[in-house]
């Protein structure tokens, strides 16, 4: 019994140190980017997910650079991507996403591939079908 009592507790100890893990890589259902003058995004982060499955993460959390190594396996783009791309980063926020003229980039890109396909997604130059001035 007594042997049963510490199988418990050693169980219960390594539950304890393995939640913050858990609760530290688990993302919000949606998130809003910020900073835009033509509104924030709402991204819905759980839809995404169930697009391209919970094992793609790397699809848009890209691997660090060594000139801005990353604090967690996967961190919010706008954690290095800011308004204005302060050194050591090169690539500003807006840029993380799309392009100037919104032809291209990590989100068009695979809108107009997604709505190619026949799936209702905003669609890439309707630039407020994503920003919302309520949403800044």
């Amino acid at each position: 019994m007594k042997r049963l009592g510490l199988i418990a507790a050693a169980l219960a100890g390594l539950a304890l140190l393995a939640a913050p893990v858990v609760i530290a890589q688990q993302a919000p259902d949606v998130t809003i980017l910020k900073g835009s003058p033509m509104g924030g995004v709402k991204f819905l982060h759980a839809a995404h997910v169930k697009t391209i499955g919970d094992a793609k993460c790397d699809t848009c959390h890209h691997a660090s650079k060594p000139e801005k190594p990353m604090k967690a396996k996967q961190e919010k783009c706008q954690d290095c991507h800011t308004k204005t791309a302060a050194a050591p980063m090169k690539t500003k926020a807006q840029a993380a996403f799309h392009d100037a003229l919104a032809t291209k980039g990590l989100c068009i890109d695979c809108h107009v591939k997604e709505a190619a396909a026949g799936k209702k997604v905003p669609a890439a130059k309707k630039c407020m079908d994503c920003h919302k001035k309520e949403n800044t």
